[in-house]
């Protein structure tokens, strides 16, 4: 028993394999294989296969371009080269054994080739041209491009006016071609005057072409340069054709709020259901990413003076990345590790890190680290007071964040009572402003003083300082008196 395919069908040129399954209760010992080839009735034996040997039948078509290849205990399979046109005909697979005889089987072997690329002339009539009240006769001559156009594609008509005046209507048929999209097209009419030849030229025009497109382009069209998480993308897909059909949608894909995983190959699919011929395209997208800035240490930082400590920043990117370090906004170190210091209770405070990626504008990420500085507190007196003598003392703290002062009795006991319990908060200016502060209040009172010492001995008000208010008092009366 013989079982086959009905048909097999390939393209021109491509690989065809044809499977022949049989049953037998010889195996594969006791059983003869010949392959043969039909056509018109008439069967041609192209391979044979027994238990000792294979053969290729010489003189055929198929000699160098067969293979016969088990497999499986009771299947072969026929593979046949680069097949051609010729070779759509009925292949036949006959099972020979010494007990069950002999079964055969067949498949039609169909061979299909593509066609060539359709082209579309576009419409045939390019325009007309009339010239009227003539006489006699004026000629009308058709140009495309500055050359002149064969008779045979140009029909001209004369009607003779009432007047007696000729008209001349002539139009021009062709054949247009995708290279007439970008021609230049008039019409030239010529007429005899008196002792010379008059010439006028309409006005240049330009058809449409309509075809089909032969290849598309895929691009990102927004955003223009390097993409990051976040932007949203716009692709867009059109044809080199020029055709009735205005972009839609379809043309357009938009991804809003793309993240990484948005980044691969995006392809672009127009099948022309006129020529029904699909096209295809692709472009890539890369999405750059920047990831959360991680601080180490991450916890917040206690330092004693003169303690170092040494803080990393990192990012994960797509891209090249900066590091700098601010502190109160403004900078205090770059690249992604800070070195500190606690050389006085200035290093406290909170230190940001800022990465940003220079390539594309806006996208950075930032974390920050709060140093605090322990405050030390000196003993800088000892007092030895008598019984019953009221002693008052005070302990002065800086720090960051603003420190508790907690007194403790030499046991180890905290002291409860408001009145031994006292805690002064003192917020200590800059230096310099200080200083130019006092400055200030020094200046004034020097200038306070000798504008009195003047005003004394008359030096600013005349003979006296009373006088010059009793003159002013009479000059400013004067006006309305």
């Amino acid at each position: 028993l013989v079982n086959m395919e009905e048909k097999v069908e390939v393209m021109r040129g491509t690989t065809a394999q044809i499977t022949c399954m049989y049953t037998s209760d010889e195996g594969i010992g006791g059983t003869t294989i010949e392959w043969l080839v039909t056509r018109s009735g008439e069967e041609k034996a192209i391979y044979f296969q027994d238990s000792f040997h294979t053969k290729t039948e010489p003189n055929t078509p198929y000699n160098d371009r067969i293979s016969v290849k088990r497999t499986g205990a009771e299947e072969v399979v026929l593979t046949i080269n680069n097949v051609q046109l010729e070779d759509e005909r009925e292949f036949i697979c006959r099972i020979k054994s010494l007990t069950d005889g002999f079964g055969a089987g067949s498949t039609n072997l169909r061979v299909f080739e593509r066609p060539n690329f359709p082209t579309i002339e576009g419409r045939t009539e390019i325009g007309t041209c009339q010239v009227k009240n003539g006489y006699p006769k004026p000629n009308i001559t058709w140009y495309r491009n500055n050359t002149p156009l064969r008779s045979v594609e140009v029909s001209s008509s004369t009607t003779t006016e009432s007047t007696g005046l000729f008209s001349v209507l002539s139009k021009l048929s062709l054949n247009v071609k995708k290279e007439d999209k970008d021609a230049d097209f008039y019409c030239e009419a010529t007429y005899l005057l008196p002792g010379f030849s008059g010439m006028s030229e309409t006005a240049h025009i330009n058809i449409t072409v309509l075809y089909p497109s032969t290849e598309i382009h895929v691009w990102v069209e927004s955003p223009k340069g390097k993409i990051k998480e976040g932007d949203t993308v716009v692709l867009r897909c059109s044809g080199n054709g020029n055709t009735n059909v205005n972009i839609s949608e379809a043309d357009v894909k938009v991804l809003e709020n793309v993240s990484r995983q948005n980044s691969g190959v995006y392809q672009c699919t127009s099948f022309d259901m006129d020529t029904l011929e699909e096209l295809l395209n692709t472009t890539t997208v890369f999405v750059n990413y920047l990831d959360a800035a991680v601080v180490t240490p991450r916890e917040n930082v206690s330092m004693a003076m003169g303690q170092e400590v040494e803080a990393t920043c990192n990012a994960l990117s797509s891209l090249q990345t900066q590091t700098v370090w601010l502190k109160d906004g403004e900078e205090v170190s770059k690249g992604h590790i800070l070195n500190l210091k606690a050389q006085s209770l200035d290093t406290a405070g909170t230190y940001v890190c800022v990465v940003t990626v220079p390539e594309i504008e806006g996208m950075e990420t930032s974390s920050s680290l709060r140093v605090f500085v322990k405050s030390e507190c000196n003993e800088q007196w000892v007092t030895y007071p008598t019984e019953e003598e009221t002693v008052v003392l005070s302990c002065h703290a800086r720090g960051y964040p603003v420190p508790t002062i907690t007194w403790d009795t030499q046991d180890g006991q905290k002291q409860s009572d408001p009145n031994v319990n006292l805690v002064n908060y003192l917020i200590y200016l800059n230096g310099v402003i200080i200083a130019v502060i006092i400055i200030c209040i020094l200046l004034l009172a020097i200038l306070g003083s000798v504008l009195y010492f003047l005003y004394k001995k008359g030096k600013i008000c005349g003979r006296s300082g009373k006088q010059d208010l009793i003159e002013r008092k009479v000059r400013w009366k004067r006006p309305f008196t």
